[in-house]
């Protein structure tokens, strides 16, 4: 069971550790004053990889051997140049989608030694087979005629914000894309199928809603031990597959709202995954002010919402794709908000302890592999 916490920030990467009484508090930071959009920590290593968003230095990365203790830049997924005969822009907003890395939105681990997966906005995903000393644009769905299709949401252009590997079969790849829906491939990316029926939306016009390119899939997870099942966390609502994505029920009757953007499933319990909601579209912020988590724990036939130990005076805290995780073993949560807020539990989300009130905005939330 993991002991440390590694929390992205607005202002910086910190460690959060356990001491021997159950308390978390705060260990070291590092880049302070850097926006941090991504850790991703190695399990069976001590490497870790930190993607940074530097407004006008740009997209870097870094990366440590060592548990965190030195850390060394490594290279950013870049894209080629784009062709002087290709038009591509936003269909939404009609504006140039740059061929180029604006944020590092996702990283996993891929099924053979050294191999890292990589999904940025404007919606390229990318493959390293060197531990991140290389990486290579994965042309194929890049240059599918659909991608121009894809539209900004929340941020101006489309991106890959959740990258599933299949335990069972390393070239088995899923991809959900903002707002592009979701896409699997079974020859490590050579060739790719859109997939998602069942899936809706209803901010298209009429007839669009349940096209699957149309879709907003906010977060996706996959439970390692039945890979075959999947949680989204959808713009419309919260779905569940049981066929890798291929088709997708959608849970009616979420307590308090069925709107969010994190979610979390339990590693060996295919049935039970945890959700963070708050009232749509424009609010963004928790429903009636009441921070609270909701957990499934039969597939989502019921739910149960879970605030002990969570602020009981109003809060509007939100809490993005990337800053909820669950330990290994499926026993502890953690998450971080906006307001830089962060809480862990250490019972499956039945009660939560506040380690920090006053952390920068916090992007991502990760438990530190052993």
């Amino acid at each position: 069971m993991s002991n440390r916490l590694l929390i992205g920030t607005q202002k910086g990467l910190f460690r959060i550790a356990r001491d021997d009484k159950g308390r978390w508090a705060m260990h070291d930071s590092r880049f302070i004053g850097d926006p941090v959009s991504l850790v991703l920590s190695e399990p069976g290593s001590r490497r870790l990889h930190a993607a940074f968003a530097l407004g006008h230095f740009g997209v870097k990365m870094q990366r440590s051997e060592d548990g965190g203790a030195s850390w060394q830049e490594a290279p950013v997924p870049g894209y080629p140049e784009k062709p002087a005969d290709i038009e591509d822009k936003d269909p939404m907003r009609g504006i140039d989608i740059p061929w180029s890395t604006q944020l590092i939105w996702s990283m996993a681990l891929g099924g053979t030694p050294n191999e890292l997966w990589c999904g940025t906005i404007p919606g390229g995903l990318f493959r390293s087979v060197d531990g991140g000393d290389n990486w290579t644009l994965i042309r194929a769905l890049w240059d599918d005629p659909r991608r121009r299709q894809w539209m900004g949401g929340g941020y101006d252009f489309a991106g890959i914000h959740s990258i599933l590997v299949d335990p069972r079969d390393p070239a088995h790849i899923t991809v959900a894309i903002s707002v592009g829906g979701v896409w699997t491939t079974h020859d490590a990316g050579t060739n790719w199928t859109l997939i998602g029926n069942g899936l809706r939306n209803d901010y298209t016009p009429p007839g669009m809603g349940e096209n699957p390119l149309m879709q907003d899939p906010h977060r996706v997870v996959q439970c390692p031990t039945a890979p075959d099942r999947l949680w989204m966390q959808h713009h419309n609502g919260i779905f569940v597959s049981d066929n890798g994505g291929i088709d997708w029920r959608e849970l009616t009757d979420v307590p308090p709202s069925a709107f969010g953007f994190a979610v979390v499933v339990h590693p060996d319990e295919p049935d039970t995954a945890w959700f963070v909601p708050a009232a749509k579209d424009e609010q963004r912020v928790p429903v009636d002010a009441r921070l609270v988590v909701t957990r499934t724990r039969d597939g989502g036939r019921s739910f149960d919402v879970l605030g002990n130990g969570l602020p009981d005076e109003p809060a509007y805290d939100l809490i993005y794709r990337h800053a909820f995780d669950i330990s290994a073993d499926g026993e502890r949560l953690a998450f971080g908000s906006t307001t830089g807020g962060l809480w862990v539990s250490e019972n499956r989300g039945d009660d939560w302890q506040c380690v920090s009130t006053h952390l920068p905005p916090i992007n991502s939330v990760c438990f530190e592999m052993d």
